[in-house]
């Protein structure tokens, strides 16, 4: 076996430029693999995280009348709160509309305890404000209403029994989050304060858990796991990785198509040094298994250039990110102005094992050819 890996090492080598043209296309498509992959795991890895901390916490327990996709759920989707329930913090959504510069914008409505720390909105700044209706919007928010800590605006907003009420709003505090989610259209009040500008005292439309919650059957009202609630971001990755995928096995099936070109032509005109090498004493098997290494060893060719100018490369993307577009900042899922790529080992071997077997495979099926080749013939250099 020895020998076989000499050989075709000194076989390949001696290719010269065709060698080279080859690693270099094999190369290029083993580091897109990577990458596309590192940055989908990595914008997986970040959303997950950044929606946990800002929106998600350990779960959430919903009122069985609110469902969060449909906003006319919004008015009868509430309830008072059961006493037996701990470790949970409680929120009430209502509908309102805010007039910034005299244009109406409809809003959410958020009610949250000041004291909270199961998720990253700075309700803290609630309990050192003096106003009597103090509030907390998003980047997202404060972007599109022309709003900024200081200001004042007139809210608009109905009680339990639908009667209209309307005072003005102060912005106390803007936070910058990835999470579209509890930004856009949102307003954060003190959840006592809602409960006092529409007579709702105590209810409310879902809890967030924290990581002491125990959950229990309890009438009226349904626990969304947190495993649950980031399917539908698992499953736009995965749709992500799918379609990526399109373009890396296109320049993988590029690759592999060269080497099946050049074995086939290399086959074609070394024919009577394959009669040479059975004439010595080699089996067709052992000329076969020749063939099939020389092919293979493009992949670890491949590998060897490609890690000479991909892991700066990935070294460099990890620490600086990859920016993102703005407009894809309100895709509607959690997406950071900069994207880390994570390149995992798992990843890096199943990229080399997926590379190595199917340069593997290309260069067999020319080179079993050889096995039915006459080598008298063979040697005299004709085409059986």
């Amino acid at each position: 076996m020895k020998l076989t890996l000499q050989l075709a090492y000194k076989n390949l080598i001696g290719a010269g430029l065709r060698t080279w043209l080859n690693v270099a296309v094999l190369s290029f498509a083993f580091v897109i693999i990577i990458f596309f992959n590192g940055l989908m795991d990595g914008w997986n890895q970040q959303a997950k995280q950044d929606t946990i901390a800002w929106g998600y916490g350990h779960g959430h327990l919903r009122n069985n009348n609110y469902d969060p996709f449909d906003a006319f759920t919004l008015q009868d989707g509430h309830a008072e709160m059961p006493s037996q329930i701990e470790d949970v913090r409680p929120i009430l959504i209502q509908q309102a509309n805010i007039y910034p510069e005299g244009r109406m914008v409809p809003v959410l409505l958020k009610g949250i305890h000041p004291n909270q720390n199961v998720i990253k909105i700075p309700t803290e700044t609630f309990q050192s404000s003096s106003v009597r209706f103090p509030a907390i919007i998003g980047k997202r928010m404060a972007e599109s209403a022309n709003l900024k800590v200081g200001d004042e605006v007139l809210l608009r907003w109905r009680d339990k029994n639908g009667t209209f009420d309307a005072s003005n709003i102060f912005i106390i505090e803007i936070f910058d989050t990835t999470v579209a989610s509890v930004d856009s259209g949102q307003i954060w009040l003190p959840i006592e304060t809602l409960w006092d500008m529409t007579g709702l005292h105590n209810h409310a439309t879902m809890a967030i858990a924290n990581s002491n919650y125990k959950h229990s059957n309890i009438e009226g009202w349904n626990f969304e796991t947190q495993a649950e609630m980031l399917q539908d971001l698992d499953a736009i990755v995965s749709m992500k990785k799918y379609s990526s995928s399109i373009l890396y096995l296109l320049l993988l099936a590029i690759a592999l198509l060269a080497i099946f070109d050049t074995q086939v032509l290399s086959i074609f005109r070394r024919q009577k040094e394959i009669g040479t090498y059975i004439a010595l004493g080699m089996t067709r098997h052992q000329v076969v298994r020749l063939f099939t290494v020389e092919g293979s060893m493009y992949s670890f060719l491949a590998m060897i250039v490609g890690c000479i100018y991909g892991i700066p490369l990935f070294i460099y993307l990890n620490k600086t990110g990859i920016g993102m577009p703005q407009a894809s900042q309100d895709m509607g899922v959690s997406l950071a102005d900069k994207i880390y790529p994570v390149f995992g080992l798992q990843l890096i071997i199943g990229t080399v094992l997926l590379v190595t077997i199917s340069a593997t495979i290309v260069s067999f099926i020319p080179a079993k050819k050889i096995s039915k080749m006459n080598p008298v013939l063979a040697l005299k250099g004709k085409l059986q």
